[in-house]
């Protein structure tokens, strides 16, 4: 590709943000309501039903305890949702191609899209953030690093998102790792449960889940107590986010599931 300008790239990269953060708006009930609602069923199960039952955990009431991870999970797959299903549809519909041939670099086309997972999964983790006020009190201990994280965990599922999307062939491909990978992750991420309650081997086991370093990451912003180091899961983030940047890149230089 020639040399393209500073203002060409930015113009491109604009427009694409606006494209994807005026579809979320304009499709909020498709987008925004329904992991909210699913959610709040969430809440009402562990809380009157549940909670009062299981009682506290790692000194919080149990509904206390998931709260950070049930807003996690929502971030998560409402970002990652988001991108993929975003990405792929302007590949079925042929109109990325339109991208392709512009003066536009393949980084700004990344980060169009993932900033458009970023603010979908951020609204809905925020959404899902005041639903849970009321049924249970968030003390936030470290509100910085809990919006550190959520950002930064929103990030690297939106690049994975990405990823997704391109090495997809149909729409049965952007279902199976959300179906398959992402959902059994996150439900074994420590969502509802502490880490040190599980019996070896399956203690060590959840250590090799990389959601469950994000998870605890959130909970100690919020609760201020976690299972892992909070600077062991700060770096293991990290290192995914560079990881499905530089990946995502080169399957997008490549062309990657773009050309036939």
């Amino acid at each position: 590709m020639s040399s393209v300008r500073p203002a060409e790239a930015w113009v491109g990269f604009v427009t694409t943000v606006r494209k994807e953060v005026v579809r979320i708006l304009r499709i909020w009930a498709q987008t925004i309501l329904p992991p909210v609602i699913t959610t709040t069923l969430y809440f009402i199960i562990f809380g009157p039903i549940l909670g009062d039952r299981i009682g506290q955990m790692e000194g919080v009431t149990y509904l206390q305890y998931v709260t950070p991870g049930l807003i996690m999970m929502a971030v998560i797959t409402n970002s990652y949702q988001n991108v993929v299903s975003s990405f792929f549809g302007a590949k079925f519909q042929s109109h990325v191609e339109e991208m392709l041939v512009s003066p536009m670099p393949d980084s700004a086309i990344l980060f169009g899209y993932a900033i458009g997972g970023v603010f979908r999964g951020l609204l809905v983790g925020l959404m899902v953030s005041l639903t849970s006020l009321f049924f249970a009190a968030l003390p936030v201990a470290h509100p910085m690093l809990t919006i550190a994280v959520a950002v930064l965990t929103s990030v690297a599922f939106s690049f994975g998102g990405f990823i997704n999307a391109l090495l997809a062939r149909n729409f049965d491909d952007v279902a199976i790792v959300p179906t398959f990978v992402l959902t059994p992750l996150t439900m074994l991420g420590g969502v509802f449960y502490s880490v040190s309650l599980l019996p070896e081997p399956w203690r060590s086991v959840s250590f090799a889940n990389p959601i469950l370093y994000m998870v605890n990451a959130f909970r100690y912003g919020i609760l201020g107590d976690s299972d892992i180091a909070i600077g062991l899961s700060l770096l293991i983030l990290s290192g995914f986010i560079v990881l499905f940047y530089v990946a995502a890149l080169l399957l997008l230089k490549r062309g990657t599931g773009l050309r036939a």
